[in-house]
């Protein structure tokens, strides 16, 4: 994964925009589809989690609230009548790849959400990472480089880790909000780690991996090995599974559809586990494995809100958009129509 740029983008005056590259050499314009993000899916595990009404669990569900939240001294209390279980909220989920070697904490899946507290019902829209952005007071770059950008631009100028995080969620919380032209509350930071890691506290997840899976990468430590058929993979093989692109000894390659497809299968396996009769021991794993993963800058108070509110959703509540475009590399450029009615659905759910 690239590594994030720590330049800091003009904040006012002119915007800087750079113009469109082109191409170095032909290439196909990336599958864009319907996408069951893992990350999302973990946020909607704690969800289910309070639905599954287990006393003891109510302790140890705030435990991991205080894990997640920000501190109370670093945000203002939401009134009741202001919060997520009165009004429809939109928030931007980013997910962090942050391995010891080859991670960085560039956004490489940038999801925006609009939840209904009334229909308890939401709709999401997946960016593409290399997507184009260029909004008023910011420089055009990226849309995976905001997060990191300005996250280490503030630790440079000697902002607290904490404060730093905030404040780079706080400028893609504005940047995404003036793309989609929408209010976004709130943003969240979760890293990869926590899949494997929910996998291993739910005792592995069975599927069907489709194909020959072996790549090796001695820089970042990937060692991809899996053979063919319905087989139950622990944290580890799972994570595997979902990531794997690329073969370095000619095998099958994957594109980006299969690969989230494989998403897909392993949340619903990791889903399935937690609301049949023989998952339910296995939530308080689950709780802990997904308290250290997810940061968000949400108050405590309104964390536990949410919960309550939207406990019951499932997938089927959940309209998926993702948003197309054309590949020019470096970047890639939103299709004017997608964008549009990104912004409608996104827009919609919110005045609902």
């Amino acid at each position: 994964m690239s590594q994030g740029s720590t330049s800091l983008p003009p904040r006012s005056g002119s915007r800087g925009s750079v113009p469109p590259q082109k191409a170095k050499g032909p290439k196909k314009p990336k599958k864009k589809r319907k996408v069951f993000v893992t990350f999302i899916y973990l946020l909607l595990g704690l969800l289910l989690i309070v639905a599954a009404g287990l006393g003891y669990l109510v302790f140890k569900t705030s435990d991991a609230i205080g894990d997640i939240g920000v501190n109370d001294n670093k945000v203002t209390e939401v009134p009741v009548g202001e919060s997520v279980k009165a009004k429809p909220v939109a928030m931007v989920f980013m997910g962090i790849d942050t391995r010891k070697n080859g991670g960085s904490i560039n956004t490489d899946v940038m999801m925006v959400a609009a939840f209904n507290p009334t229909t308890k019902k939401a709709t999401v829209v997946s960016i593409p990472r290399d997507t184009y952005i260029d909004v008023e007071d910011y420089r055009g770059r990226k849309a995976n480089s905001y997060y990191a950008s300005f996250f280490n631009v503030a630790r440079q100028e000697g902002k607290e880790k904490e404060d730093a995080q905030l404040e780079a969620k706080r400028v893609v919380r504005e940047v995404l909000g003036k793309y989609f032209g929408i209010d976004i509350k709130y943003a969240a930071i979760i890293n990869f780690q926590g899949f494997s890691d929910v996998v291993d506290a739910v005792d592995g997840v069975e599927v069907n991996v489709d194909k020959r899976m072996k790549y090796t990468d001695s820089h970042d430590g990937t060692n991809i090995d899996l053979e063919p058929g319905i087989q139950v993979l622990n944290g580890k093989k799972a994570l595997d599974f979902v990531r794997y692109r690329k073969s370095n000894g000619g095998g099958e390659q994957s594109s980006d559809f299969e690969r989230n497809r494989r998403q897909s299968e392993v949340v619903s396996a990791i889903l399935d586990k937690l609301l049949s009769l023989g998952g339910v021991p296995k939530v308080g794993s689950v709780i802990d494995a997904v308290a250290k993963n997810i940061s968000i800058d949400m108050p405590k108070k309104e964390i536990t809100r949410m919960m309550e509110t939207y406990f019951s959703i499932r997938s089927d509540d959940i309209t998926f958009i993702s948003l197309e475009g054309k590949w020019k590399s470096p970047n890639v450029y939103a299709d004017e129509t997608s964008l549009a009615n990104a912004k409608a659905a996104l827009q919609e759910k919110l005045a609902e």
